[in-house]
């Protein structure tokens, strides 16, 4: 038997590993979110052995700090909001949100910040979980310094895979470090509403959190150095959602600069300074800025890369010029979104173990179970705002900036009968980006009440490249928001757009 099946073993028995020495295992994943977790599943399910060492809370960001908190802060006010415009119900929705059940039932979501749940499912699956501080020590090893003293080293014999993610970036601001500012954690984390909550930025966190809290009876200031929000998306996409923030209450200014914050006192108010001169007060400031990878203490500088950068992969999440190390989900920079880190990491998983049975991981086709093309044309993405926002692959902009001959179809949602049946008074709107030689859709964004339930449609025929010709025969549903497709279509039909 070998140390690495010993070992295995010994967990299975309930036996307690050893506190100090080397571990062998096929792979070492380091970084127990989402990501890592969808690796260690498909390496396991392949019959290779996997440790994988985790530094904070097995789970990651997304279960903890992001996905699941966030989304249910943010599904109260829209489920409220929409209540209001349906009749028969809209007398008994103008009541405020009962913030201390909301908060309440975030907590139950995020298991009270506790990981036993997901401890038993990573060792379901027979893999070795090492809590501490995980680093690369040369190639194919990881040495792990455990919360107690403790210190391992695993070698891996097929792959070390960093899913490590990222986290975010607060902007070098005089008073800032002294001023306690939020960032999307704490923002999704903490445990009373601000009667005033000032919002640095305007994407997605930004705009996602400056609704939540809005609803939950915060007064919200949303300060955006460029234009408008959401401004990787279709410009409509962040005017709906600004008019909505506004007419709620927010006060929302664009094109200004931060330069300094103050905080007076320890519990005292925080004055955020711009560079005009003017000040605004508040209560919490939330810095919602962007993101960096999470790489600058693993050791990354023993096996020839900078610590604290993103790391360039191909297309089967391999790092340029390691053919043993991997680097999957927010750390490769490709899409910042749990779901694409998902996807990364069963393309990840299928490689590695193809590549360790010898097959080699490498298949041309247009769809290969080693080739995560999808982070290059299909990206999805659902914005939980009020109005949602939901989007993929290619906007007009960038698809014109790629050098796409396109035409861009827009649509006014009420034109849809199902819109004015899913809430009285409908605001949206819908946009499909068409390549005119191939005539296959590049893009589409949408818009509007209950449109994120839309976005896998408009995904699959991203994905698939449907031809316009076959999407006519996908019908839609009536009377139901999906009828969209049928107007995007007729007006593509009839000319329609901007070429």
């Amino acid at each position: 038997m070998t140390r690495a099946a010993e070992h295995e073993r010994a967990h299975a028995d309930g036996r307690t590993h050893e506190h100090d020495g080397e571990h062998a295992y096929d792979v070492v994943v380091l970084g127990a979110g989402p990501v890592g977790e969808n690796v260690v599943d498909r390496v396991r399910a392949a019959g290779l052995s996997a440790a994988v060492v985790e530094t904070e809370l097995v789970g990651g960001e997304c279960s903890y700090w992001a996905c699941m908190p966030s989304k249910s802060l943010l599904r109260p006010a829209i489920a409220r909001s929409e209540a209001r415009r349906v009749p028969g119900l809209r007398a008994h929705a103008y009541g405020p949100l009962d913030a201390h059940e909301v908060l309440a039932h975030r907590d139950s979501v995020v298991g009270d910040w506790k990981d036993d749940g997901q401890v038993d499912w990573v060792r379901s699956t027979g893999a070795q979980l090492y809590r501490g501080q995980g680093r690369l020590h040369g190639p194919r090893r990881v040495t792990v310094e455990g919360p107690e003293g403790d210190r391992h080293v695993l070698t891996a014999r097929h792959a070390v895979a960093v899913c490590t993610g990222s986290r975010a970036v607060l902007p070098d601001l005089p008073g800032l470090a002294g001023a306690r500012p939020w960032t999307s954690r704490e923002a999704t984390s903490s445990a009373r509403v601000p009667e005033r909550l000032i919002v640095v930025g305007g994407g997605v966190v930004g705009a996602e959190m400056a609704t939540a809290w809005q609803a939950l009876g915060s007064r919200v200031t949303l300060l955006v150095r460029g234009d408008g929000l959401l401004p990787r998306m279709e410009p409509f996409a962040g005017e709906h959602v600004a008019d909505a923030l506004a007419e709620r209450g927010a006060d929302i200014r664009t094109g200004v600069e931060v330069s300094a914050v103050v905080r007076d006192g320890s519990t005292g108010p925080v004055t955020v300074v711009l560079a005009d001169g003017e000040v605004v007060e508040g209560d919490e400031v939330l810095f919602a800025t962007g993101r960096r990878p999470r790489t600058e203490d693993i050791g990354l500088e023993t096996v020839g890369l900078e610590p604290g950068s993103w790391l360039r992969v191909d297309d089967s999440l391999r790092v340029e010029g390691h053919d043993w190390l991997y680097a999957v989900g927010d750390v490769n920079h490709r899409a910042l979104l749990t779901h694409q880190g998902k996807y990364q990491a069963r393309i990840a998983g299928a490689a590695i173990a193809a590549r360790a049975g010898g097959a080699g991981g490498e298949d041309g086709a247009a769809w290969s179970p080693y080739r995560a093309t999808a982070d290059h044309a299909a990206v999805p993405q659902v914005v939980f705002t009020d109005p949602e926002v939901a989007a993929v692959g290619l906007s007009l902009a960038a698809a014109e900036a790629a050098g796409h001959r396109v035409r861009a179809v827009d649509l006014d949602l009420t034109s849809v009968a199902g819109a004015g049946l899913y809430v009285q008074g409908y605001r949206g709107h819908a946009r499909m980006v068409v390549d005119l030689d191939r005539e296959v859709v590049l893009g589409v964004t949408f818009v509007g009440p209950g449109i994120g339930e839309l976005l896998h449609s408009a995904t699959v025929a991203v994905a698939g490249e449907v031809p316009i010709a076959r999407l006519w025969h996908a019908v839609p549903s009536y009377p139901t928001l999906s009828e969209a497709w049928l107007r995007l279509l007729e007006a593509y039909r009839d000319g329609a757009g901007t070429p």
